[in-house]
């Protein structure tokens, strides 16, 4: 994680930290939509600034991304910072887009000085229109610590909701659970088994081996 995080207090800090790291150490993000026929398409889109109203974008009103934009107004996106997978850390935010036109432009074109190149002239950029993530969720997730890290935050009223896998009360403490797990993420507290979130990979092998059925997933 970015920082230290362990109070609702700190949490919309959190998330701006998240948006943030998404355009200063990552930039170019593989983002999804949804076409006319509600298949996904995918295209690399870089994300240019970011404050604690959410992540901004650019694109032309001439692409097909801007009319997917517009249709279905919704986006989802991951990037990832690192040499390789064993050193990277990833982001992914899903969320609600809409278009704030031109107002952005100048901040943008500020921020990120190698748009003048592709779009040299004020005449060019006419082209031109800001979007707003301004609404989402996402999760954050670091390989290159051990056990790995894993974070879920949201920003601007989206619900921020719990995934993952977790112990019911009809845990018999066995420990089938304990060795079973990849990254050592499960202790026992008052005979009851309890999965550290932060350090889970999802793996279920949890689930899949509890004699009792106490692991559930969300």
């Amino acid at each position: 994680m970015l920082t230290g995080k362990s109070n609702a207090v700190t949490r919309y800090v959190m998330a701006e930290e998240y948006l943030k790291y998404i355009v200063e150490q990552i930039h170019s993000t593989v983002v999804a939509t949804v076409d006319e026929d509600g298949l996904p398409v995918t295209c690399v889109i870089d994300m240019m600034y970011a404050d604690e109203k959410g992540l901004y974008f650019l694109t032309a009103k001439g692409k097909s991304f801007y009319k997917r934009l517009k249709d279905k107004g919704f986006i989802a996106l991951s990037g990832k910072k690192g040499e390789d997978t064993m050193s990277c850390a990833a982001v992914s935010v899903r969320g609600k887009v809409k278009e704030i036109g031109s107002d952005m432009l100048s901040v943008l074109f500020e921020k990120n000085p190698y748009m003048f190149e592709i779009y040299p002239t004020e005449d060019s950029r006419k082209a031109l229109t800001v979007f707003q993530l301004y609404e989402g969720s996402g999760e954050w997730f670091d390989l290159s610590k051990k056990p790995i890290e894993r974070d879920s935050f949201s920003f601007s009223g989206a619900e921020s909701r719990e995934s993952g896998y977790f112990v019911t009360e009809i845990c018999i403490g066995c420990g089938a659970c304990q060795s079973d797990c990849p990254q050592s993420c499960i202790n026992f507290t008052n005979g009851k088994a309890v999965i550290r979130q932060q350090n889970c990979l999802h793996c279920g092998n949890c689930a899949a081996v509890c004699p009792v059925g106490a692991v559930i997933v969300r």
